[in-house]
């Protein structure tokens, strides 16, 4: 039983990480000038696949007898509210907007491999979690190509 406590308290941490990532690409949506507004459908994209794991981790949640999270966690709100601070200060320029981008899916992939090395993960919550890492590891290398782009 404490194993699937352990494991609900995994996937519900992962599923806060993909609500602070819906809701820091929600926020990089509004903050797109009219210029960069090619960026849009890969901020939205990104938004549908955090849902979609998020929907994958829920089901895992419920399967374990627990309910999945639907906030965002505490860091996520600080650090949404410190984009807005510095978006004051430095504009809402693509190369800004791209570096919070980057700093979030930076985040996430620190918060699935601190699941991953969780002892008490089962093999199967394991298998799934690599695997949504890895899918979240493509998006972080994608946004940090464009920002790699606009910084040189």
């Amino acid at each position: 039983m404490e194993n699937n406590a352990v494991n609900r308290e995994i996937l519900n941490d992962l599923i806060e990480i993909n609500n602070d990532r819906v809701a820091g690409y929600e926020k990089a949506i509004e903050e797109l000038k009219t210029e960069d507004s090619d960026l849009k459908p890969l901020f939205v994209e990104m938004v549908g696949q955090s849902h979609k794991l998020k929907a994958a981790l829920a089901q895992e949640v419920q399967v374990l007898g627990g309910e999945a999270e639907t906030g965002t966690t505490t860091s996520g709100k600080i650090y949404r509210a410190w984009m807005d601070v510095k978006a004051v200060f430095t504009g809402h320029d693509r190369e800004t907007v791209l570096n919070n981008c980057e700093f979030g899916e930076d985040a996430a992939q620190k918060a699935y491999r601190m699941a991953l090395a969780t002892e008490g993960l089962s093999a199967h919550l394991n298998s799934l979690v690599s695997e949504q890492k890895a899918d979240l590891r493509t998006s972080h290398d994608r946004v940090k190509a464009l920002r790699d782009q606009v910084a040189n």
